[in-house]
């Protein structure tokens, strides 16, 4: 298992500390499966605890051989509220390391509505940014989101690592951005309606609808990847595109709102005036052509595009797939939000929308790109991202997908197999979801030359294969 790049261990290690109050360089290499004696491993987990140090995302007690590393204070005390069930617990941030400011902002939005006071639109907000000036990214955030998401160093045309990876960019994008949406598509299910067009079982139509129509605007995304600028007709035509069939009115789909329009759970009241709507709208396209940093750009989207809530609806969707042009065009790693959790992205929303404040939605943006990234690095290396419960529950997984195999369950039939023989293990409830996601995975990378590792033979691989 040697060869990991310094990102996947740092996965693994924050990962471990999710997990327990505590790790050592001995308890790292155990969990990754390394030697505790090999130096040259031994050096690669040193190398991603000195980066994690240095982002701040750890903190090292001791000395020599008796030195541990822990979660920040901050961290540490959000986890343990959320373990407590307190109120303002930051449970849903679990892992994701909190300033200050985010620890009191989701202290507020805690609050029950009533204790909320109602706001408008901020104009200024939007009229007091100046491009290349503010910045709601500091520099240091802006040099390690480039270092992670960086690709290669040599200038390829715009668009081109999408490319190379749009057929998981499509299922991985699709699938995270609709399942924020409460899509109850599966991540195997949602890959058989991409790749095959075929829906899943008991599921409402308007979810299929809402799937297919992401994997329409990213393509669109990188079609025109290519493009100087990033065009007002370009944002209303990704709006048009994911909002295909799924509004009351057809003709709102691509089309600046001239109704109010609401959001619940929220005091904040979006505006109302379909004038100075799209002038707000212009003013926002006009000032993210101007922004030179691919990720201040994306930040920058994602933040005044959901706040403006400049269509009837589908506004969140835009918002996301819009932080992703710059950093395509820049041939930077996608943001898919792998990983993130709803209730927290909406929260983090919420916060902003009441407050104007971003220290929240950045914080959880910082995290949730770095897994984004990490999930591409480990493409990149056609290896599987460092995961707990993959290597802790390694051997029900591999019987599981063996199973499926040899049974010869047809393609149509497998997420409900997985779960039939998920149910079946003694695995702790809270886990389900995720080894589920993790045997969707596997399933998914299936083919002749990975197949040994679950003892299956290639003739026998190749008739559950015919059946897909």
């Amino acid at each position: 298992m040697g060869g990991r790049k310094t990102a996947d261990i740092e996965a693994l290690i924050l990962q471990l500390l999710t997990e327990q109050t505590e790790v050592s360089i001995r308890s790292i290499a155990a969990a990754a499966g390394f030697s505790p004696d090999n130096e040259t491993e031994r050096k690669a987990i040193r190398r991603a605890l000195i980066s994690l140090e240095g982002q701040n995302s750890i903190i090292p007690e001791g000395a020599g051989r008796s030195r541990i590393y822990v979660l920040p204070a901050k961290t540490t005390k959000a986890i343990k509220s959320a373990e407590n069930g307190e109120k303002g617990d930051g449970g849903d941030f679990k892992g994701i390391t909190l300033s200050p400011e985010s620890e009191k902002l989701l202290e507020y939005i805690s609050q029950p509505i009533e204790a909320r006071s109602p706001v408008g639109y901020n104009r200024d907000f939007l009229d007091s940014y100046q491009p290349n000036e503010t910045f709601y990214l500091p520099a240091g955030q802006r040099e390690n989101l480039l270092s992670i998401g960086r690709v290669e160093t040599a200038e390829r045309p715009a668009g081109t690592y999408a490319r190379n990876i749009l057929d998981r960019l499509l299922i991985d994008l699709s699938w995270n951005s609709s399942r924020l949406e409460g899509n109850t598509y599966s991540l195997l299910e949602t890959k058989r309606l991409i790749e095959l067009g075929e829906t899943a079982t008991g599921r409402d139509a308007a979810e299929a609808q809402m799937i297919l129509n992401h994997k329409a605007a990213i393509e669109y995304i990188v079609e025109t990847s290519a493009d100087d600028r990033i065009t007002s007709h370009e944002v209303c035509s990704i709006h048009a595109l994911l909002s295909e069939n799924l509004l009351g009115d057809p003709a709102a789909s691509g089309r600046v709102r001239s109704i109010a329009v609401g959001i619940s759970g929220t005091t904040y009241i979006p505006l109302e005036n379909p004038h100075l709507l799209r002038e707000c709208f212009d003013l926002f396209v006009e000032k993210i052509n101007h922004i030179e940093d691919s990720f201040e750009q994306s930040f920058f989207s994602l933040v005044h595009l959901s706040y403006l809530q400049t269509f009837e609806d589908v506004n969140k969707r835009t918002a996301r797939l819009v932080a992703n042009i710059p950093l395509i065009k820049k041939n930077l790693k996608p943001f898919s939000f792998v990983d993130v959790n709803k209730d927290a992205y909406v929260n983090a929303l919420l916060g902003f929308y009441e407050t104007n404040d971003v220290s929240l939605i950045r914080d959880l943006y910082l995290w949730a790109y770095t897994r984004s990234s990490q999930r591409y690095t480990a493409i990149q290396q056609a290896m599987g991202e460092p995961n707990l419960l993959k290597l802790k529950y390694r051997g029900e997984i591999q019987e599981i997908v063996r199973t499926i195999i040899l049974e010869k369950t047809e393609g149509i039939n497998v997420t409900q197999k997985i779960k039939e023989l998920t149910d079946a293990e003694d695995f702790p409830e809270s886990a389900r979801p995720e080894l589920i996601n993790l045997i969707e995975t596997e399933i998914m990378s299936l083919h002749e030359g990975s197949v040994a590792r679950f003892k299956v033979r290639p003739s026998e691989y190749q008739a559950w294969r015919a059946l897909q």
